[in-house]
């Protein structure tokens, strides 16, 4: 049985589930790889999640939100970014709705630039008594954006959309170290091809082990189910 919320009917919602958010961008992931980047890494992830709970809970997942806060990719075309309040105000509706049938929701974050919203609304709505939380999609050692991490992965998850001769090393610089020029000018002021990173050498083999890692930990954190100030598993 499917666990996309997309493809069922209203009586097979039962048992108050669990219901897993998959929340992206549409946003641009340098010449290689496709503005859906964020959206399928997060699907992924909350899929992988719930096949790997269903045996003990109720649990589905809801159709992805693929538009994000990416101001800071606004000016390279094909970027949409919806900003930090109205992504934050779309989470506060979308919990309050989902509260009348399920036990919980859970967004997984594909995208950095949605965390401003998520630590804004996710601790509001617990105050509110719902029970809600998020989880990054993350590995150990990750680099920051359209780099080797991100490429494998949509080579294992979509390698048709990943154009793997436009792959070059793009800023490769902590971000850390960028953040201060990123805010006044964006990405591009740091990278104009809009890689921070290096997507050399990425792989599918690699990709694969990077999901199951981002599952694992998602997992990890669900099955402890401890939430920081703000509103994410820890």
């Amino acid at each position: 049985m499917t666990e996309l919320l997309a493809d069922k009917t209203w009586p097979t919602v039962s048992g108050a589930p669990l219901v897993l958010v998959p929340l992206g961008s549409t946003e641009q992931h340098g010449p290689h790889l496709p503005f859906s980047t964020d959206s399928v890494i997060a699907t992924a992830v909350a899929l992988g999640v719930a096949a790997s709970i269903r045996a003990t809970r109720a649990v589905v997942v809801a159709p992805t939100v693929s538009y994000g806060a990416s101001g800071e990719h606004q000016s390279f075309p094909g970027t949409v970014s919806i900003g930090h309040e109205a992504l934050q105000l779309a989470i506060i509706e979308l919990v309050r709705s989902l509260s009348t049938w399920a036990s919980g929701i859970l967004f997984v974050n594909g995208h950095g630039g949605n965390v401003t919203s998520l630590q804004a609304a996710i601790p509001q709505m617990i105050t509110e008594a719902h029970r809600v939380a998020w989880v990054p999609c993350t590995v150990r050692h990750g680099d920051a954006h359209a780099g080797r991490v991100e490429t494998s992965l949509m080579l294992h998850l979509a390698p048709g959309s990943v154009e793997l001769s436009q792959a070059r090393p793009g800023n490769v610089a902590p971000v850390s170290e960028l953040l201060a020029v990123m805010k006044v000018g964006g990405t591009r002021a740091v990278s104009p091809s809009g890689v921070l990173g290096d997507p050399t050498g990425a792989n599918a083999t690699e990709g694969a082990a990077l999901l199951d890692e981002m599952i694992e930990t998602a997992l990890r954190r669900l099955t402890t189910y401890t939430v920081d100030e703000r509103g994410c598993l820890t």
